[in-house]
């Protein structure tokens, strides 16, 4: 997605920095930092990811003294190579390369809104420095590398910072993250984010120490603190009601394929149906999941949490069983019954399109309705389920033998 261009400096000097810039042509603007390694595939892939979102990134060169445009594996020997380029850089020099950096973007037709930082453990330090001297909006800084040696600037940061540190990371160790800590207690502008049982660089995919787990909720979390400071801002919830009106209602796979990113990805987690990219996730549609949509379906809404990146939705999926459904009841044909079942679905957004879907719901209640799950003497429900979620009235614990032999019993 992405192109190398040049940043003139003040001084006439120019270095290269990676762009990325949104499908929709302009937004906010995003230094992306470096790690040791250099503008790598890691760095290229997270500016475009970035873009994706909506944002104007730029990806400044940090090592162009030491020669340009490093680009270094994930070996020792790129190890190696990236300590010594670490130990050539001069602080006010990378600080001054960023400012110049964030110029670059303020001065960019396609920029509009403000300018974040974001770096990974060389550039976490950088982010945070950046945050303190820099006309910048916000920054965030993953397992920063030496942070704690300056936190006698701390009382000069007036932009939202965010931390991300890992429990294992003895880069940044467990007296660093506290002395992190202990500087910003009662910051009400900076958030500090621990995650347990992660190493160094647990963000960074393609790495030993990738944790997809942590480093999803890391990400959400930075979006939170950019949407919040620097936009853009989506109506979530309008664009999931746009794409479950193109499935259920108009039945359009074209344009339900239209709300979704070039590759996204599909998961119903009870019969792990669906698909990973355009070409599958849009066979999935049209020969598998439309088609097999009863003809009196009905959602009936509960509750729906928006967060900066998601949409939680809780429902009453309704529906008569009157043809083989292949995404939920695969191999079941037509039972002719009615079926009410609790739904959950969790969607992840990229900007302003769908990027996952992992719809929830309980098998066995699903079974039990079409009648070929016998529920006698097992600790399973059928449409009961679906009651008791809309009228908390109804009898609890009606499946535990015991909890008549409760009642009375002292609690403490």
């Amino acid at each position: 997605m992405g192109q190398y261009v040049d940043v003139t400096k003040q001084s006439g000097e120019s270095f290269a920095a990676y762009l990325s810039v949104p499908a929709q042509g302009s937004g906010p603007g995003l230094v992306l930092l470096q790690e040791i390694f250099g503008i790598n595939e890691y760095m290229r892939g997270m500016a475009d990811r970035y873009a994706e979102e909506g944002y104007v990134v730029m990806v400044p060169d940090l090592f162009w003294r030491s020669g340009p445009r490093q680009e270094l594996g994930y070996d020792e020997e790129g190890f190696k190579r990236g300590l010594a380029l670490r130990n050539e850089l001069v602080e006010d020099l990378v600080v001054e390369d960023i400012g110049d950096t964030v110029r670059a973007l303020r001065a960019r037709a396609d920029h509009a809104g403000g300018v974040g930082a974001i770096g990974y453990c060389l550039g976490g330090l950088f982010a945070y420095l950046s945050a303190l001297r820099l006309d910048i909006d916000c920054a965030v800084s993953y397992y920063g590398v030496g942070v704690q040696d300056a936190l006698d600037e701390a009382g000069l940061l007036k932009a939202p910072m965010v931390f991300h540190l890992a429990e294992l990371d003895k880069y940044c160790p467990e007296a660093a993250r506290n002395a992190i800590r202990t500087a910003f207690e009662g910051n009400e502008l900076v958030r500090i984010y621990d995650y347990a049982g992660v190493d160094h660089a647990f963000a960074t995919h393609g790495r030993d120490v990738y944790d997809p787990a942590a480093a999803g909720l890391a990400y959400s979390r930075t979006l939170l603190v950019l949407r919040e400071t620097i936009g853009p801002r989506y109506d979530l919830s309008a664009l999931w009601d746009s794409h479950t009106y193109y499935e259920f209602e108009a039945r359009d796979v074209p344009a339900t394929m239209s709300t979704m990113v070039d590759k996204p990805y599909v998961n119903h987690i009870p019969t792990m149906t669906g698909g990973v990219g355009q070409k599958d996730v849009a066979r999935f549609y049209a020969h598998h999941f439309i088609p097999g949509i009863p003809e009196d379906t009905k959602m009936i809404p509960i509750s729906r949490t928006v967060g900066a990146d998601r949409v939680v939705d809780e429902m009453l999926f309704c529906f008569t069983h009157d043809r083989e459904i292949e995404w939920m009841l695969p191999g079941v044909a037509a039972t002719g019954r009615y079926v009410e079942i609790p739904l959950v679905a969790v969607v992840t957004l990229r900007g302003n399109k769908l990027y996952n879907e992992h719809i929830y719901w309980d098998q066995a209640s699903l079974l039990v309705q079409v009648g070929v799950l016998d529920p006698e003497h097992l600790p399973v429900t059928g449409i009961e389920q679906a009651h008791k979620l809309v009228d908390k009235s109804l009898p609890s614990n009606e499946l535990m033998p015991s909890w008549p032999d409760s009642k009375g019993k002292p609690v403490a």
